[in-house]
């Protein structure tokens, strides 16, 4: 007998050669595909192609994965549906300056947890950030656990998935955007940063923080003081506390 979590599961996905590329066709957001490995045919490469025309994450999995999914004749191919649709930031940061605003943008390196993946959305959400921008691979799944910690920010702000964080840096930072990290490797705390400008906050992976590659790429880079003897904050609490640093400096001035 399903649990209550594995039938919430099993309606966000979607199954089958046919309907996942139909889908696809009719632009309905797809989160990632798992394919069984090995598997061949005409239908498979019209998949695959459309997979990769359309930026969708994938894997190649062994059958009995796909099993456990769901029991249900997949075909060799199960998909999860997105429960929000995704912004590209180049869409979205026009809009954000032509209102007169200063942005905020958060960018997530790789934040895989989806309860934290809620939790900052919200405090994103109450803190007047403008947009979150997350990798179309390794981030967390948005499905109706994350919606249901984010008490719907996630449907409320708009969330640009997009296929290169490095090239997206590049982009804020010709506009006019500064890129600060939050990170340890800095002697810098987060209260010495201005953040009256226009700015997006990179947070990392709660393993192995932001990838060097991003780090090099910030213009400024910020830590929060710890006093006891853990050595480091959930990503979701030191996410709010840099954010309503943000709040507070924008507040004051």
């Amino acid at each position: 007998m399903q649990t209550k979590q594995q039938k919430k599961e099993e309606e966000s996905l979607i199954f089958g050669l046919r309907p996942i590329i139909e889908s696809i066709l009719a632009g309905k957001e797809i989160d990632k595909l798992c394919v069984q490995s090995g598997l061949k045919g005409e239908l498979v490469s019209q998949l695959m192609s459309l997979v990769k025309q359309h930026n969708i994450a994938f894997q190649y999995v062994p059958l009995e994965k796909l099993n456990r999914l769901t029991l249900k004749n997949h075909q060799g191919v199960v998909g999860y549906i997105s429960s929000i649709s995704y912004h590209k930031i180049a869409d979205v940061l026009p809009g954000i300056f032509e209102k007169g605003k200063v942005p905020l943008l958060l960018i997530l390196d790789r934040i895989t947890d989806v309860r934290n993946f809620g939790a900052i959305a919200r405090t994103a959400e109450c803190s007047g950030v403008d947009a979150i921008i997350i990798p179309t691979r390794g981030s967390a799944q948005i499905n109706a656990d994350a919606i249901k910690t984010s008490t719907g920010a996630l449907q409320k702000i708009p969330v640009c998935r997009e296929e290169n964080l490095k090239v997206v840096i590049d982009y804020l930072k010709e506009c006019g955007v500064q890129i600060i990290a939050c990170t340890e490797k800095t002697s810098d705390y987060y209260f010495q940063i201005d953040f009256t400008l226009p700015t997006a906050i990179i947070m990392g992976s709660e393993e192995d923080g932001i990838l060097n590659e991003y780090l090099q790429k910030s213009d400024g880079k910020a830590k929060i003081p710890l006093l006891g003897e853990i050595g480091s904050l959930n990503v979701s609490v030191a996410c709010g506390i840099i954010l309503y640093e943000a709040v507070s400096q924008r507040l004051i001035s």
